[in-house]
């Protein structure tokens, strides 16, 4: 008996473990002996370690059939691959002779699987592959578990497919493979094509020598045994292809790609690799149809090699080829076609370039060559050139078509990112240009905005920032989120942005813009529905947060519609979250926006973001917000904006976010009471006059005597306006800085309307000459009325007095 059971099998080319335990021994564990027997050749280490097929088994004695000695580490032999180990012993050592089986004894503790680094091996365990040991009269002595499920031959009884397979007395006991066709045991009535290995076990049990000779079979089903009697240099060809079908085309960059395949090719194919892009193609543009090498224009994007390849020479990656002239040996590749060149003494008197150039394109010490271009509807996108210097055997016609069918696939793929790369840039360009510009200062805050793409494909999203300056000094500051990517998100997120806009000027407290933003969005839902718009269902479940700040009150009003809340740090204190009241996302309609004010010391930081600066798959978003104020710990006054715009991206945002990302950072300010004068009428016309009074008195102390008349008399006609309609008390108020603003208020809601008087009419030119002798003029609504505000613009310095 050689085997009780088969535990495990493990395949290396032509090579075969087999992995069980004798009735003797029992079960594998720790402190029990193993024993495993090997069909086929047994590879040594250096070291004296066994190592089976890549499973590394400790120091252990080997026996070989017949042979007494031990069998000890050989060298190297040339030739083989990294990693390969020689077969046999050194000189004098005994040699197991073809088809018979090592013993090798192991504690059970030491058996285990090797530490996976890198690129799995080429051994693997088998799964499709079956063992059945047979005595000379085909009797079953052991058989593996995949064996029970594929034949129908139990242990102790004569497997008759398999009898007629075993060699008669005294014939060749070498291993054999045959195809057969058998019955398969778990398809009754069925017939399954298999090949079937025998192999003489010419090994004995200590105490078992007068045993008769056992044949070990292994039978794999006929599809899945091509790799392994097919020859070493095609089976690498094999599986080049399918390594390239599955890694190529995997990113959407083409620099990456550029090096996928040149880490692809190298070192199994060849020993140096390149990869020359045409420069439209780096920026996602299409290259143009040249007709002569000449005219290319090709820049290195990527390249590789072996360890030990000199390629200081080489021209980096990076740099621009130099033209190389039309000659014989460049038009293959003008017309998509591969150039073999077995003998690269012939190539460097082909090219036609001086000594200098030819050290750019040509590695010293190599001794053949294959160029493919990367060639896709027509049109040259690049060229991938191999070379072999320590590879023995020189590139051949099946090498050359092997990279003819990679770099086919490459091309496709490069195309297809360069399409991506194109379209990308356009939406990113689209995006920033209808963002405002990223640094904006006013009388209320310095600001910085920062948006960033999301990165893993998903591209240019619909998050935006906005600074808005509003009447009197103020400020509106905005950050919204649009659903979704790409093009269709980035016009949903403009079509908001320019609502936005259009609202603010009109005044409206936050709460209030909010709603008729809800509104309008609903509008967009409705032509999404009814067929007339196709470009708009992204703005349905958008997030907006809109908050204005006053520099002479120093206090902001928010409001949110399903947004974060603003960070806010204080100078000299660590940075909060405000605790604002959340309102529904855009587009659900019927819920009111809360509005929530809070003061704002000066010199205070505020930061406005979008969800995808703190939320992150799978993770907690409250995980996200406290790295986010983290973050922006020490960005006090002291410290630029833009700075602290990039630290707080590089500390929050992963490498590649799922999510594109808006940050917007203000840095208010608050008007010196030295520029603002304020003043309270009762209803009074007699009170018009002295309203007068005061301000020429204030502009003369601002030195501002030049705009003394038309500032008196947009007064003297606001102020009379609203004493005689809407009553009393009446608010002035003039604000001094880049201009003049004068301020009007009443308890009165109705609004003021510009109109041209009729030669006829006694009134209504107050207005009409207002307008017409201000630079700016509105009316907003408060809490307790409305407020008239004029501009005038200051031309000269602005005084300290």
């Amino acid at each position: 008996m050689i085997l009780d059971r088969i535990d495990r099998i493990v395949r290396s080319g032509e090579h075969w473990a087999l992995l069980g335990a004798n009735g003797a021994n029992g079960a594998n564990g720790a402190g029990k002996t193993t024993v495993l027997r090997l069909a086929g050749a047994l590879m040594h280490p250096a070291d004296g370690t066994v190592g089976i097929l890549g499973h590394r088994l400790g120091r252990v004695g080997l026996r070989a059939a017949g042979h007494r000695g031990a069998l000890s580490p050989g060298p190297r032999r040339p030739g083989r691959g990294r990693g390969s180990r020689p077969a046999g012993g050194r000189r004098g050592s005994p040699r197991p002779a073809s088809g018979s089986i090592l013993k090798i004894a192991v504690r059970g503790g030491d058996m285990r699987e090797p530490e996976h680094r890198g690129p799995r091996s080429a051994s693997a365990p088998v799964t499709d592959t079956a063992a059945v040991v047979l005595d000379d009269a085909g009797v079953v002595v052991a058989r593996s578990e995949w064996a029970a499920k594929l034949l129908d031959c139990p242990p102790g009884q004569t497997c008759a497919p398999l009898l007629g397979m075993l060699p008669s007395a005294g014939a060749e006991a070498g291993p054999a493979r045959r195809l057969v066709t058998l019955p398969a045991g778990e398809h009754v009535g069925t017939k399954v094509p298999l090949v079937c290995t025998v192999v003489r076990l010419a090994a004995r049990a200590p105490d078992d020598r007068d045993a008769e000779a056992q044949w070990l079979v292994l039978v794999t089903p006929a599809e899945t045994v091509v790799e392994a009697v097919e020859p070493d240099s095609e089976r690498r060809r094999r599986r080049l292809s399918h390594t390239a079908a599955e890694s190529i085309g995997s990113s959407l960059d083409v620099t990456d790609m550029a090096q996928v395949l040149v880490n692809l090719l190298v070192p199994d194919f060849a020993d140096l690799a390149t990869v020359d892009l045409a420069e439209p193609v780096l920026v996602g543009d299409e290259p143009l149809r040249l007709d002569t090498s000449g005219e290319v224009r090709l820049r290195r994007t990527a390249a590789a090699q072996s360890p030990g390849v000199s390629a200081e020479d080489l021209l980096p990656v990076g740099e621009a080829l130099p033209p190389v002239p039309d000659t014989d040996v460049m038009r293959p590749l003008m017309a998509g076609r591969p150039v073999l060149v077995s003998d690269v003494d012939v190539l460097r008197a082909a090219l036609g370039v001086d000594t200098d150039t030819l050290r750019l394109f040509v590695p010293s010490g190599a001794h053949s060559t294959v160029a493919v271009p990367l060639y896709a509807r027509g049109l040259i996108l690049g060229c991938v050139t191999v070379w072999r210097s320590q590879l023995p055997s020189a590139f051949g016609e099946e090498d050359a078509a092997l990279l003819q069918d990679v770099a086919s696939r490459a091309a496709l793929g490069v195309d297809n990112a360069r399409r991506y790369t194109k379209e990308h840039r356009s939406v990113v360009a689209l995006q920033r240009s209808l963002l405002p510009q990223s640094v904006l200062n006013t009388a209320a805050a310095d600001t910085s905005g920062i948006y960033q793409p999301a990165g893993g494909g998903a591209g240019v999203g619909g998050d935006w920032f906005d600074v808005i300056p509003l009447p009197s000094l103020r400020v509106a500051f905005v950050v919204g989120d649009v659903v979704g990517h790409g093009l269709e998100a980035t016009a949903a997120m403009a079509r908001l942005r320019t609502a936005v806009q259009t609202l603010a000027d009109l005044d409206l407290d936050p709460g209030e813009l909010l709603t008729h933003l809800d509104d309008l969005v609903l509008g967009f839902s409705s032509e999404q529905m009814t067929g007339e718009s196709s470009t708009e269902p992204a703005v349905l479940g958008a997030t907006c947060l809109y908050a204005v700040y006053d520099p002479v009150t120093s206090r902001c009003a928010v409001a949110t519609a399903g947004h974060p809340p603003p960070a806010v740090l204080p100078p000299g204190e660590e940075p909060h979250f405000l605790g604002v009241v959340p309102g529904p996302p855009l587009g659900v309609g019927g819920m009111p926006f809360e509005v929530t004010e809070f003061g704002v010391r000066p010199d205070s930081t505020l930061a406005f973001f979008t969800d995808g600066l703190v939320a992150r798959r799978g993770g907690d978003i409250e995980e996200g917000m406290e790295r986010l104020r983290t973050s922006l710990v020490g960005a006090g006054s002291g410290r630029p904006l833009g700075e602290v715009s990039q630290s707080v991206f590089d500390k929050v945002l992963p490498q590649e976010p799922a999510d594109d990302v808006a940050l917007l950072l203000a840095r208010t300010h608050a008007l010196p009471p030295d520029r603002v004068a304020e003043w309270e009428f009762e209803a009074d016309l007699s009170l018009v006059a002295h309203a007068r009074e005061l301000v020429v008195g204030r502009l003369s102390g601002w030195e501002l005597d030049e705009l003394s008349f038309v500032t008196e008399l947009v007064v003297s006609e606001l102020v009379t306006n609203a004493i005689r309609y809407a009553g009393g008390p009446v608010g002035l108020r003039l604000i001094r800085d880049r201009v003049l603003v004068c301020e009007v208020s009443d308890p009165s809601s109705t609004q003021p309307r510009l109109r041209r008087a009729r030669e006829t009419d006694e009134g209504g030119r107050g207005l009409f000459l207002v307008a017409q002798l201000t630079d700016r003029w509105g009316c907003r609504f408060t809490g307790t009325g409305k407020t008239i505000w004029t501009e005038q613009p200051i031309t000269g310095p602005l005084s300290t007095a």
